[in-house]
């Protein structure tokens, strides 16, 4: 049954501090010798927001001063911060830490059935404040690590000799230092409530993010980021039986901890699993009771998305809880439920800390025995031979890179023997790989590989759909013939260690290289030989050369008339293949079956010199998925233009100007220092080249270039004011999978290689289509929903549109995408869109 506690909270006296007695139990209890957060920080819990920087200090005192703690530093992020993990157990269990932790990897092997966990530890992992800007769990880590390294009660003794505790600091050390920074340098010394104050209005992108601006509690399936690569790390290493994530909300909201909303569970979570978050809860129930607080659950939040880190779990044999407390957001602020003190928030949480602990104390046995039989039921002695196959001729790059995310979660999978065909679909022995289906991550290989486009529901609190082989773009098929005996069986060899990507050039030449555009990291290659000097060209027809097929979008560097000679050339090719693992083959005639290496059909490859709108009103998670791919990725260094800057700035500098999706609701503006129609239009009339995406579209529409849209003009029919909100939520599209079908002789597909491709939409925005069909290079397929929720009146809508139209403006250009090419750094497959779009603007 849901439950709803409505007890008035505390009001604080608006300059009062509070003493550590208001977060903790009995002071005379703790070891002395262990050092308090307020003597290494500099102040009490909740005086100040701690920054990353005091945090790292303190648990490196605390491993100093404690042999309850291991200290593990597990690499680092962008800005180079360490990302901590402190293991915390009683003495004697780290003792034989090692051993604890291999008896517990059994419970997740289902070859393992005779396992005794009446004296086993159960694993926590406890992490806080994944994003920066939801300070309160990081603030009562500090407290919560203080009291199980110094508390002596009995209690905390017990609990240590049953449990290790995976204690993760700060999910998102950069983010948390920015915000950290903000609400402090903010902060009045006569602390002030009015919602209005700046310290309560960060300015953009805001301490959520990550430093790319990623939203980092999205990234667990993906594990495309260094922060996330260490929790994956965590996680697989020690299979935890609990990992609980602590998250703020709403200022007017109170407390939340799951279970969500029952009927927006992914269908691959169990009733039971479910159950056993609920008993969790009960312990959260009477723990938020004791201090008073307001709380809710079984309501706002979905468990579905299984790149969220309190789902995730759930794909392993884990409970994933999520907690949100209402926010702050800096020391003091108004709300409709009085005035919310930043302790009180951090009390909040440090509460919910401790019930989790204390459930799983106490639920120890059933925890573990539901994580064996988790496992045990992922193997179907009847289906050994089931599996999935997955590749791509000719672009391994992207095929690796689906590898590696199944390797980083310990899905093991195999390579292929020999050449095969599935379904009429053919995959070679180097570029495809073969999963087993029945193996003790087969849950999670479903999680990643499965589609749905059937739902309990038509509301989301994220994206409905995430299917990894169509964000990558490669093929896949499943199939019943892994290993099995006979002529048809696939014969393969699990992957031990999946080894780096590299190419080469084939010879030397004196007349010309070329390389096909498939390869991921073709136009990186691309980037470097112009980077140094290098002419290159790219044909916008297909030839033959002895037999051996080129297709549209083929580079070719010509050795004559070069900056380089000869020698310095094939060095130069040498070096950059073996880096991108793009392979070039050298060549020794212009003549070709087709067009001839000298035909003007060859263009000139330009390099891109980028400028990336950013700042107020411009959506930052848009904005930082183009960043981190052309500055990790592709190593094209991009100029951040601020939108308060922008009429200061020479734009004729830029060949192409892009313009990320802006927030819902906001518009550029044309005055005031934001972005001027006026200055944009001069500079493509000038031969400049804009990108706009998504909601950006409209923006082009309105100020420069009118575009025909096709809309949904829906109204409400027996609707009641209670569900307007379920009908409104009906309508949007947060995210689902569309079919594509492409023109391969166009520029903008150069380097696909079928002629359908999968698309990622998260927006309403449908343009129609030209009547000149060699003007709609990518359309939608008659039948285009793959995997995901779509609206039925969306639906109609997207079949008649394009997601994609070039606007010629005097000598430059307008590109318009109302897709997502490069979402949350794992949508390899249409990554090249972009990429396209500024190498080829030139010729579309």
């Amino acid at each position: 049954m849901k439950k709803l506690f409505f007890i008035l909270a505390p009001i604080f006296c608006l300059n009062a501090q509070v003493q550590m007695d208001y977060y903790l139990n009995d002071m005379s209890q703790y070891n002395s010798s262990i050092p308090t957060p307020e003597s290494v920080i500099g102040h009490q819990v909740g005086e100040f927001h701690v920054s990353h920087d005091k945090l790292s200090h303190y648990v490196q005192e605390l491993s100093k001063s404690s042999k309850r703690v291991k200290l593990v530093k597990r690499g680092k992020t962008y800005e180079n911060r360490t990302s901590w993990l402190m293991i915390i157990t009683s003495e004697s269990n780290h003792s034989n830490l090692e051993e604890i932790r291999q008896q517990h990897l059994r419970l997740s092997d289902s070859k393992n059935i005779d396992i005794d966990t009446s004296n086993m530890p159960i694993v926590v992992y406890q992490g806080f404040s994944v994003h920066g800007d939801e300070p309160s769990g990081s603030n009562a880590s500090l407290l919560l690590m203080y009291h199980l390294l110094a508390s002596d009660s009995d209690e905390t003794k017990e609990l240590l000799d049953n449990t290790v505790i995976l204690l993760d600091p700060s999910f998102n050390p950069d983010g948390l230092q920015r915000f950290s920074q903000w609400a402090n340098m903010n902060k009045n010394q006569s602390l002030n409530p009015d919602p209005s104050d700046r310290e309560y209005n960060q300015y953009w992108p805001r301490g959520r993010t990550n430093h790319y601006w990623f939203d980092l509690n999205r990234d667990m399936l993906p594990n495309q980021l260094p922060e996330t690569n260490a929790k994956i790390e965590t996680f697989t290493k020690w299979m935890p039986n609990i990992l609980t994530d602590h998250h703020e909300m709403g200022t007017n909201s109170s407390f939340f901890f799951q279970p969500g909303v029952p009927e927006r569970k992914n269908p691959l979570i169990s009733d039971l699993n479910q159950a056993l978050t609920k008993e969790i809860g009960t312990y959260h129930e009477d723990a938020l009771n004791k201090i008073g607080s307001l709380y809710y659950s079984e309501e706002s939040y979905d468990d579905f998305f299984f790149g969220k880190a309190s789902t995730y779990p759930d794909a392993n044999g884990s409970i994933g809880i999520l907690f949100e407390q209402g926010s702050s957001r800096g020391h003091i602020q108004e709300s409709v439920n009085g005035i919310l003190t930043f302790p009180f928030t951090i009390r909040n949480q440090l509460t919910a800390a401790f019930s989790t602990l204390k459930a799983a104390q106490n639920m120890r046995v059933k925890l573990l025995n539901y994580m064996k039989g988790f496992y045990d039921d992922q193997i179907d002695p009847a289906n050994k031979y089931e599996s999935i196959i997955f590749g791509k001729q000719k672009d391994k790059s992207t095929v690796h890179h689906l590898a590696d995310v199944l390797n980083s979660h310990k899905i093991k999978f195999n390579t292929l023997s020999h050449d095969v065909e599935v379904n009429g679909t053919k995959y070679s022995k180097e570029n495809s790989y073969i999963v087993p289906l029945n193996q003790p991550k087969r849950t999670l290989i479903r999680a990643m590989f499965d589609t749905q486009t059937s739902f309990n529901d038509s509301l989301f609190y994220d994206v409905s759909a995430w299917t990894f082989p169509l964000a990558f773009n490669v093929n896949y098929d499943k199939t019943d013939r892994f290993n099995k005996p006979g002529r048809l069986g696939i014969k393969s060899e699990e992957v031990q260690n999946l080894e780096r990507i590299t190419g080469s050039v084939d010879d030397k030449s004196d007349y010309a290289y070329l390389f096909e555009p498939h390869d991921y990291y073709a136009q990186a290659a691309v980037y470097e030989l112009i980077k140094n000097g290098l002419r290159v060209k790219t044909a916008t027809r297909t030839f033959a050369i002895n037999g051996e097929n080129f297709d549209y979008g083929t580079y070719m560097v010509s050795v004559q008339n070069q900056s380089l000679n000869s020698d310095e050339i094939y060095n130069l090719l040498v070096d950059v293949s073996s880096r991108t693992g793009i392979n070039i083959k050298s060549q020794s005639t212009g003549i070709t079956e087709g067009i001839d290496l000298g035909s003007n059909n060859f263009e000139i490859v330009k390099e891109p010199k980028i400028g990336l709108i950013v700042g107020e009103g411009v959506r930052s998670y848009d904005a930082g998925e183009i960043w981190h791919l052309l500055d990790t990725r592709f190593n094209i260094p991009i100029t951040k233009l601020d939108v308060s800057d922008l009429g200061y700035i020479d734009l004729s500098r830029y060949t192409h100007i892009i313009l990320p999706d802006y927030s819902e609701g906001y518009q550029y503006q044309s005055t005031g220092g934001n972005i001027n129609k006026n200055q944009i239009n001069d500079y493509i009339e000038d031969g400049g080249n804009l990108i706009a995406y998504r909601n950006s579209v409209k923006w082009v529409s309105s100020n420069l270039s009118e575009i025909d849209f096709h809309t949904n003009e829906i109204t409400a029919d027996d609707v009641t004011f209670s569900e307007r909100q379920s009908f409104f939520g009906a309508q949007q599209t947060g995210g689902a999978i569309f079919n594509s079908i492409i023109d391969k002789s166009h520029p903008v597909n150069f380097g696909i290689e079928s002629n359908s491709l999968p698309l990622f939409r998260n927006s309403n925005v449908y343009m129609t289509k030209s009547e000149q069909s060699f003007n709609n290079p990518i359309v939608y397929s008659s039948s285009p929903l793959m995997s995901g929720y779509i609206s039925e009146e969306n639906l109609s809508l997207l079949k008649k549109s394009t997601p994609f139209k070039v606007i010629r403006s005097g000598k430059g250009k307008i590109l318009l995408m109302t897709d997502n090419t490069n979402f949350r750094a794992f949508w390899f497959g249409t990554n090249r869109i972009l990429l396209n779009m500024l190498f080829h603007s030139n010729i579309m």
